[in-house]
């Protein structure tokens, strides 16, 4: 059963080896100078470095403290935060990454807030040490984002953050294959609040997010909480079928008024084009929801443990 006063800490874990024997002693510090009772969870997520050995010194440093989910293969920083979700027994749910980028010491502060009564803590990633492309690509993306859900987030791609065992049991219930937890959370909290913590330049391994797995994200999180995009696609549709009629119209008129010419072919060829890669556009937005469906249905497990250690 929860426990009112415990806090769970959840990390995903995926080849941080240079990080983790840094993090392990900042975070302990930082919990046991709440003076409350704590575990910390780690999702080993087919690490294929020496993590997971690194993860079993710490669980055998600290005994009743550290648990350890192993996982049978890689299945995605959300995925692992899930399992973290279902196995924790705090009533306090702390969220945090393990490339250290994100301070262990803000813990004490989002578990402040929580205990003021808001049920879900988020974080606003202040002087943020990532490069300025990554930087601009993260206020576009967040912008773009709440206008589309409807959401209030002002920082989507920070993980340290702070939710009640209330929302977490209504996430656990949510068994979608794919989902982007920080708005999930939000969607479902009834006194969200953000905060401003700090943010440090990665000093050990390597960024697991590349372009593409960031834009693969994105789309995850715009077509799973909102229609938005279809009924764009719907508008566009309409938008270009009406100004081609009006353009056939044109065109007639005038070859009506000033007889069949050959100019203006590249023109033509022009506007093709670009029809054409709104249609594209538009069949790929239809088709990430066709993939959402079809993931959906197959109905395969969203993460399989291979073994644990800890939680007796």
């Amino acid at each position: 059963m929860p426990n009112s006063n415990f806090v769970s800490v959840i990390i995903p874990v995926f080849n941080e080896e240079e990080s983790l024997p840094h993090l392990f002693p900042r975070l302990r510090a930082s919990l046991e100078g709440m003076n409350r009772p704590y575990e910390i969870i780690f999702i080993n997520d087919g690490s294929r470095d020496r993590s997971l050995q690194l993860l079993h010194e710490f669980y055998r440093e600290n005994p009743g403290k550290v648990r350890i989910i192993d996982f049978n293969g890689n299945f995605g920083q959300h995925m692992a935060i899930v399992a973290g979700f279902d196995h924790s027994r705090g009533d306090i749910i702390i969220t945090l990454d393990a490339d250290l980028q994100n301070p262990p010491e803000e813990i004490p502060r989002i578990v402040e807030k929580i205990d003021e009564g808001h049920d879900v803590v988020g974080t606003v990633r202040q002087n943020r040490q990532d490069p300025k492309f990554r930087k601009f690509a993260s206020r576009i993306v967040n912008a773009v984002t709440n206008r589309i859900t409807g959401l209030r987030l002002n920082d989507y791609g920070c993980m340290l953050r702070g939710y009640r065992r209330d929302i977490v049991d209504i996430i656990n219930k949510s068994f979608e294959s794919t989902t982007f937890i920080p708005a999930l959370a939000q969607k479902f909290a009834v006194n969200p609040v953000e905060i401003p913590v700090g943010h440090d330049e990665r000093e050990y391994g390597s960024s697991k997010y590349s372009i593409f797995r960031l834009i693969r994200l994105n789309f995850d999180l715009m077509t799973g909480f909102s229609l938005f995009p279809l009924q764009a696609v719907t508008m566009i549709g309409m938008a270009v079928s009406f100004l081609s009629f009006l353009f056939a119209i044109f065109l007639m008129l005038r070859r009506l008024i000033v007889g069949p010419e050959a100019e203006g072919v590249f023109t033509l060829l022009n506007i093709n084009f670009f029809l054409m890669g709104i249609t594209m556009s538009c069949v790929g937005i239809i088709g990430e929801y066709i993939g959402r469906i079809y993931v959906e249905v197959r109905k395969r497990p969203r993460y399989v443990i291979r073994r644990e250690w800890g939680g007796e």
